[in-house]
């Protein structure tokens, strides 16, 4: 099912399946923010990414001598959700552990996603629950993905994103099999990194920087803008296929693929969140457009 939200300003559409987000426009027009999917490059809009971010060595993990399987970001993108509630502009998804989830993750887990609307922006919260007897560990990340460009006429090269007070940062690189292998540090001019197909030759830029609090993205050319806000997100992704898709990926993360070197063991998994008994986590980022 898809379930539409809106306000006076914008409006949004929200799958059951993953609870993901498939649209986000302004009521006052036809332009389309996020990407509609197309197998020919990825056919996702904006899953969530849990329990895991990234991808595991091997597609395994370890946790208390036994092992488990799991492909990468997790299973809660292609789940049903259940519908909470439901009001004109706000919607609120709940996933449960079950059986399944188990054979491949061994903890008992709610996990609430919420879509509410404020003026110009989409505010998306994340919330989990830990309902083991014993602790539990876990990543969790947002993917949205928008059409890069934003109108037909446009040129991929006039896209820049902008940062806020960053000068510096370091980049992450993945290799081949999705896995951290290496970083440089990246000199930011004027708090922009220009955009083109080249920059994702070598996959995703990934960050590890508390600093970068907000990141947007812009056309020289025009006005239109999409501006992420998320505060306490510890990584951050940027992606697109080099092969001409015509998207771009903002990931505040929560977590990180598996360096080259992992042991595997899921309690020594870097950006893993540790939740005591009944304890509960959550998270929000905001996008404004």
């Amino acid at each position: 099912m898809n379930y539409e939200i809106k306000n006076e300003h914008i409006k949004a559409k929200i799958k059951s399946f993953g609870a993901e987000l498939n649209s986000l426009q302004k009521c006052a027009e036809e332009l389309e923010y996020i990407w509609q999917g197309d197998s020919k490059y990825w056919n996702r809009h904006s899953p969530i990414l849990f329990p895991i971010v990234g991808r595991l060595k091997n597609d395994s993990y370890f946790y208390q001598n036994q092992k488990y399987n799991m492909t990468q970001h997790g299973f809660a993108r292609d789940k049903e959700f259940e519908i909470v509630k439901n009001e004109a502009d706000f919607i609120e998804f709940r996933l449960k552990s079950d059986e399944k989830t188990l054979e491949i993750y061994p903890f008992s887990f709610e996990l609430y996603l919420f879509y509410k609307l404020e003026k110009n922006s989409l505010i998306v919260s994340y919330k989990v629950i830990n309902k083991s007897d014993d602790k539990m560990l876990f990543s969790i990340g947002a993917h949205p993905a928008f059409n890069w460009t934003l109108k037909e006429d446009e040129k991929k090269e006039d896209y820049f994103l902008e940062f806020e007070n960053i000068k510096e940062t370091k980049r992450y690189f993945l290799n081949d099999l999705g896995l951290v292998y290496d970083s440089v540090d990246l000199k930011i001019t004027d708090n922009k990194i220009a955009l083109n197909e080249e920059l994702f030759k070598n996959d995703a830029l990934v960050f590890e920087d508390f600093n970068i609090k907000t990141l947007t993205l812009k056309n020289s050319k025009n006005e239109n803008f999409v501006k992420l806000n998320f505060e306490n997100f510890p990584y951050l992704g940027i992606w697109s296929k080099p092969s001409g898709a015509p998207f771009i990926c903002i990931e505040p993360w929560f977590g990180v693929a598996d360096d080259e070197n992992s042991n595997q063991n899921f309690e020594d998994k870097k950006g893993m969140i540790n939740l005591e008994r009944d304890e509960i986590f959550s998270c929000f980022y905001s996008i404004e457009i």
